[in-house]
C-alpha cells in the first residue's frame, strides 16, 4: 500500500476548527443535559390549573411551564452554541499558537535553514517540551552538518595531495628521461600511495566506528595497555616512556580499546620535541570508581585554542610540534580515539600542558 503525497490527500477540517467544533459541542451537550434535567422534574407538576384560596392568585400548570421553558431552553442551547464556537476558536487559537512556530521552524528547517530556534516561553506543559525537543534537534542537526561538511571538505585536500604529489613527480620523471632516478621515484611513489592507503582505511574505520555497534566484554585498561606498550621500541627513536599501571576494568571492545592506546601514545612520539623528552602513560580508578588512562608527553607550547580542535578530523597542531625526523600524520589518529572513546560512553579530554607537551585523558563510565 503506498502513501499518498502531502498534494494527495484529501482536504480535512483544520485542528483549530476540530477543536471550536469540540468546545461548542460540549458546550451544547452541557446544556441540553441541564434542560433535560429540569424538563424531567416538570414532570411532577400537576398538568391543571390550581386556584391558590389566599388572595385568589393563579397557579401554573405543567403546561404552562414547558410553553415557557421550551423556548427558553432552545434559545439557551443556541446561546451556548455560539458561545461555544466564539470562545473555542479563540481558545483553540491561543492553545494552537506554539504549534504554529514549531511548524513554522520545522518549515524553515525543510528549506535547509538549521540556526532558526523556536525558544518558547511558558510553563513546562506538553508543548513547551515538544518545542525544547525539536530545538535540541535543530542543534544536533546543524552541529551534525557542519561537522559533515568540514569532514568532507577536509578530506577532499587532504586525499587530493597525495594525488598531486604523485602527478608531480611523474611530470617532473617524464620531463627529465635522462636524469631520471627510478629507485627514488619508485621510493616516493610506494611512500605517497602507503599514506593514501593509511587515510582512506582511517575514514573508513571513522565510518564504521559511528555507526556499528560494539561487541564488548569486561577489559582491564591496565592489560590493553601493556600491549600498547610493548610496541613502544618499535615507534622508533621515541622518548623516555614511564609506566603506573593500576587495575581499571571496563566494559568494552579489547581490539578497539588498544588501538585507542596505540594511536595515543604514537601521537605522544610523532609530537615530542624536546631532546631526551619524556612521555608517561597511567591507568587508574579516579575518585569516582571511573576507569581513566592518562597519556602526557612533553614537547613544544602548545596554543590551547587548537588542542581543543584536535580530536576533529584532519586537524593537526602547528607543524614546529612534530619532530623533525618525522613524517606528519594523516590528521586522524586522535578522531578515532574520540570516535572509540565515545562508542564506549568514554570521555576524551585534551590539554597543554604548561611547560609543553599534551595530556590526553579519557574517562570511562564505573563498571
Amino acid at each position: 500500500m503506498t502513501t499518498p503525497a502531502v498534494g494527495q490527500r484529501r482536504a480535512g477540517l483544520s485542528v483549530r476548527l476540530r477543536l471550536t467544533l469540540s468546545y461548542a459541542g460540549f458546550l451544547v451537550l452541557a446544556g441540553a443535559a441541564l434542560f433535560a434535567a429540569l424538563l424531567l422534574v416538570l414532570r411532577y407538576v400537576p398538568d391543571e390549573n390550581l386556584m391558590v384560596q389566599d388572595g385568589g392568585g393563579f397557579a401554573p400548570s405543567r403546561s404552562d411551564l414547558l410553553d415557557v421553558a421550551v423556548p427558553l431552553s432552545v434559545a439557551a442551547v443556541g446561546f451556548l452554541a455560539l458561545v461555544g464556537l466564539v470562545g473555542g476558536w479563540i481558545l483553540a487559537g491561543r492553545m494552537l499558537r506554539p504549534l504554529d512556530r514549531i511548524s513554522e521552524a520545522a518549515a524553515l528547517a525543510a528549506d535547509g535553514s538549521l540556526a532558526h530556534r523556536i525558544v518558547l516561553e511558558g510553563p513546562d506543559d506538553e508543548l513547551r517540551r515538544l518545542a525544547d525537543t525539536f530545538d535540541m534537534m535543530l542543534a544536533r542537526l546543524e552541529r551534525s552538518f557542519e561537522e559533515q561538511w568540514r569532514f568532507t571538505a577536509n578530506a577532499s585536500h587532504e586525499l587530493r595531495t597525495p594525488n598531486t604529489v604523485v602527478k608531480a613527480l611523474l611530470e617532473v620523471a617524464q620531463a627529465d628521461p635522462a636524469g631520471r632516478d627510478v629507485d627514488r621515484l619508485l621510493s616516493r611513489l610506494h611512500e605517497t600511495n602507503e599514506r593514501s592507503i593509511v587515510m582512506v582505511e582511517s575514514l573508513l574505520q571513522l565510518a564504521r566506528l559511528d555507526h556499528e555497534s560494539l561487541r564488548t566484554e569486561p577489559v582491564d585498561l591496565a592489560d590493553v595497555v601493556r600491549e600498547a606498550v610493548r610496541a613502544w621500541p618499535e615507534l622508533g627513536a621515541a622518548p623516555e616512556l614511564v609506566v603506573t599501571l593500576d587495575d581499571a576494568p571496563v566494559h568494552g571492545n579489547r581490539v578497539l580499546l588498544g588501538q585507542l592506546a596505540g594511536n595515543l601514545l604514537g601521537n605522544a612520539v610523532r609530537h615530542n620535541l624536546a631532546a631526551g623528552g619524556q612521555a608517561w602513560v597511567g591507568t587508574r580508578l579516579d575518585d569516582r570508581r571511573r576507569p581513566t588512562l592518562v597519556v602526557e608527553n612533553t614537547g613544544a607550547p602548545l596554543d590551547p585554542a587548537v588542542v581543543a580542535t584536535l580530536a576533529e578530523p584532519f586537524v593537526r597542531a602547528d607543524a614546529r610540534t612534530r619532530r623533525p625526523d618525522r613524517a606528519g600524520g594523516s590528521g586522524l589518529g586522535l578522531s578515532i580515539v574520540a570516535s572509540i572513546a565515545r562508542a564506549h560512553h568514554a570521555e576524551l579530554t585534551l590539554r597543554a600542558r604548561r611547560d609543553g607537551g599534551l595530556v590526553a585523558t579519557v574517562t570511562f563510565p564505573p563498571t
